[in-house]
């Protein structure tokens, strides 16, 4: 049996031995630092965001400068807990979704580990062609970065320089998570403190039993919320995803708000009932997520197959005009599921289509899960998701089903100022890119055309 204490110590002391070598923990455990750190600073970012006079704030980010965000704002909006300033977070290249932004009457944060990911570089250029304003946007990024240079030439006041020793997926209780969650009205000391007195035992014992689940068959993460917490597995997803799905092993997240069973399975309910309880689940989870690295003999921390669709949707952009990929009809899924599914398997559904249609996907989600006999499914947008679960997708077990849902005309005409190309034509290549991606690890991928995912129902 492990030593539970040990491990947890070791974890604290940063012990890179927990991971086989090489890897790359040397530079990404700050994370277990950074909540004492802000703890530290809450009156200040408390003081930044009463000096902002905007009650709508865009953040404008991808991965893990989003979703833990992403998270905050929805989960104070579904508890009603206190009023604060709407929180609007943008990590789609979806035409229609990025017209729609309110920017006219926002503060605009944008937010990037490395200052040159695509993503939120393009939608920085975008709203800059709406606001030009420098005193209406703020910047979240490691020291030293290209957009971190430009927020000094436009005159941005508001640059917050993270620690560059956190990844992207376990920065949540870092700048990148705190910013916007002061924006947002969050006690920033009361966030910290709820991370600083998470179980460090129990959150390890957490990640042992996850990655000895997996090791067993039982690689379906099932994480159970209530309703309220639903969007907690915006954050959970990319975690486990990104930080187990490698060397063809991993823990396929699932995470729901109603249970779900099956020899596959390995359920883990999480009951938090306040905003503020976040603090406590993230910083839980990461350390146990560190933890099932340990088991699976993998390094949690790097993500080597991200980088891969990246690198087909540059020489897609390169290569204009876009190719013509087949895309079946709705009515063809079912089928194809039928004759392709396997037992262990698990559906991803990946619809690259406008933001805003949350219901549909979670009812669709539900119904391929039931009409294939409960087969794991997880259902989210592109791009979103190419900074997430994509790296399972790819670098976890062949056991993914993985349907593309892609519109059969563009939403809308948007164009990107220092581009070539337009929007429409940016989401198209990320689908087909990480359609190449998925094909060349010979995963099982169909495209199904449809304007709204109501088609599929």
């Amino acid at each position: 049996m492990p030593d539970i204490r040990q491990l947890a110590a070791r974890l604290a002391e940063k012990d890179a031995s927990l991971w086989p070598e090489p890897n790359v923990s040397a530079n990404r455990l700050g994370w277990l630092e950074v909540p004492r750190q802000l703890e530290k600073e809450a009156r200040k970012l408390r003081s930044f965001a009463d000096s902002i006079d905007q009650e709508t704030v865009v953040l404008l980010g991808m991965g893990g400068s989003s979703l833990g965000p992403a998270v905050l704002a929805a989960v104070r909006d579904a508890l009603g807990e206190w009023q604060g300033r709407r929180v609007v977070v943008c990590d789609t290249t979806d035409p229609l979704t990025v017209s729609a932004l309110p920017l006219e009457d926002a503060f605009i944060l944008v937010s990037s580990k490395s200052g040159t990911t695509l993503e939120p570089n393009v939608l920085f250029d975008y709203a800059r062609s709406r606001v030009s304003d420098p005193k209406r946007y703020g910047v979240v990024t490691d020291p030293g970065t290209p957009l971190e240079r430009l927020a000094g030439e436009l005159g941005i006041d508001h640059v917050f320089s993270n620690r560059p020793d956190i990844g992207g997926r376990y920065s949540v209780l870092s700048y990148f998570g705190l910013v916007p969650a002061a924006l947002a009205g969050y006690d920033i000391a009361e966030l910290c403190g709820r991370a600083l007195d998470a179980d460090r035992e129990e959150a390890v014992q957490l990640g042992l039993d996850m990655g000895e689940a997996a090791r067993q068959g039982r690689d379906k993460a099932t994480i159970v919320v209530p309703e309220a917490f639903s969007s907690f597995g915006l954050w959970i997803e990319q975690l486990i995803a990104e930080s187990t799905g490698k060397q063809g092993r991993g823990c396929v997240p699932v995470p729901t708000t109603e249970p779900e069973a099956g020899p596959d399975r390995h359920v883990v309910t999480v009951s938090p009932a306040t905003a503020h309880e976040l603090g406590e689940q993230f910083f839980r989870f990461e350390m146990a997520i560190a933890m099932a690295g340990h088991v699976l003999q993998i390094d949690p921390f790097d993500e080597p197959n991200v980088a891969e669709s990246k690198a087909n949707t540059n020489r897609v952009l390169s290569e204009l005009p876009l190719p013509v990929l087949e895309a079946s009809e709705p009515a063809a899924l079912d089928g194809w599921l039928a004759a392709n599914r396997r037992p262990g398997d698990y559906i991803s559904v990946q619809a690259y289509l406008p933001f805003g249609q949350d219901e549909a996907l979670e009812k669709l989600r539900r119904r391929l899960r039931d009409a294939n006999g409960n087969t794991a499914t997880t259902a989210g947008y592109g791009p979103r998701f190419l900074h997430s679960t994509g790296q399972l997708h790819k670098g976890g077990p062949n056991t993914v089903l993985a349907v593309q849902v892609v519109p059969r005309r563009p939403s809308a005409e948007v164009g990107i100022p220092t581009k070539p190309y337009d929007f429409a034509t940016l989401i198209a290549a990320q689908a087909i890119g990480d359609h190449e991606s998925l094909l060349a690890h010979d995963r099982r991928v169909i495209r199904i055309a449809a304007d709204d995912l109501s088609e599929l129902a």
